[in-house]
């Protein structure tokens, strides 16, 4: 049986994900610190800016979290770490300069965090490096965020130990600096919105399981087909009773095929259940998954045809991105539930 299968290696980046997004808290809540401390207009407005990045920043990492569907708590010493910096920003024992300083050190921690967990994606397996594809933002975002806090320290630390402004040079330096990583990363941080539209949310988890599809079927370690399966199997669980709760309904009145929509999705649940108890290694194992992924990409061709363009046509922006969040919401709630209790959707 498959379904017995606990991947390490994918705990160890869930892990990683919600040290990830303790830290993102945390750097939000200390720039809205600095933002009423500070009595420089520039660099309030700096801050500004980035506070306003690292607000979407959280709804990415939300994002990618849900994508990845593997929960995790965050580890002890990141908690503690999160408490002791709380208590450095809330008191009067650090200077602003220190402060931002800290803050300085914390992005660097959140850029290694982000890069490594890119790093290990790519080890681990390609279904991950498409889940977690909206953290690449993310990273490049914090890369310039350090640049520019490099520079809020250098104004505040000379100021602090001369009591002088310092060569107004340095903010032309800093902003080159930014340009520099914003044309590495070109269109990935031209982002005005924290959360995707449903759409880009459903495709994003079609490609998720057709490279999950991929891999079942050119592993040949039982271990690993198990360990592919194992994440198929939840995601397709979690996916298809997301739209049957959120996504349907929403579209029932203008789309008279919504019944056999449903149909589809139980369908291929059903499917995935039949597949649950057999080996890895069985013959019959993958013929089912070839079976699976006929009925899987027949559903998804029919959704990407017809429910994307009904939602285009019917649905605002504003509506689509409500939709998203609804679904990004029960989808999380679904894979706690089964992350507590795998019975909870198996069936």
């Amino acid at each position: 049986m498959v379904s017995t299968i606990d991947d390490t290696k994918r705990l160890a980046i869930a892990t990683k994900l919600a040290d990830m997004k303790a830290l993102q808290n945390l750097l939000i809540s200390n720039e809205e610190k600095f933002i009423q401390d500070c009595t420089d207009d520039e660099i309030r407005k700096r801050l500004q800016d980035m506070l306003e990045d690292d607000r979407k920043n959280l709804g990415v990492l939300d994002t990618a979290i849900v994508q990845y569907g593997v929960p995790s708590e965050l580890k002890e010493t990141t908690q503690k770490l999160v408490e002791e910096v709380e208590k450095l920003m809330e008191g009067s024992e650090l200077t602003l300069f220190e402060k931002v300083f800290e803050q300085e050190l914390l992005k660097h921690k959140q850029t290694m965090t982000g890069l490594l967990i890119h790093k290990a994606a790519q080890v681990v397996g390609a279904d991950i490096e498409a889940a977690i594809a909206p953290l690449n933002a993310v990273n490049f975002e914090n890369r310039a965020h350090q640049e520019q806090l490099k520079g809020i320290l250098e104004v505040l630390g000379v100021r602090e130990l001369t009591g002088q402004e310092p060569y107004q040079g340095l903010w032309g330096r800093v902003q080159d600096a930014v340009a520099a990583l914003s044309g590495v990363a070109g269109s990935v941080i031209t982002r005005t919105d924290d959360e995707m539209s449903i759409r880009d949310l459903l495709r994003m988890d079609h490609t998720k399981a057709d490279t999950l599809f991929a891999e079942i079927l050119g592993a040949d370690e039982p271990q690993k087909i198990a360990e592919y399966f194992g994440q198929l199997y939840k995601d397709i669980k979690v996916h298809g009773t997301a739209e049957e709760q959120v996504l349907y309904p929403a579209i029932r009145p203008y789309y008279e095929h919504t019944q056999e929509i449903y149909e589809q999705t139980d369908e291929v649940m059903e499917m995935l259940d039949e597949i649950k108890p057999l080996e890895p290694a069985s013959s019959e194992f993958k013929a089912k998954i070839e079976q699976l992924r006929t009925a899987t990409r027949n559903h998804i061709n029919q959704e990407e045809k017809d429910i994307f363009t009904i939602i285009r046509d019917n649905f605002s922006h504003d509506q689509q991105k409500q939709m998203a969040t609804e679904f990004k919401t029960f989808k999380s709630q679904l894979q706690e539930q089964m992350a507590d209790s795998p019975s909870v959707i198996a069936n």
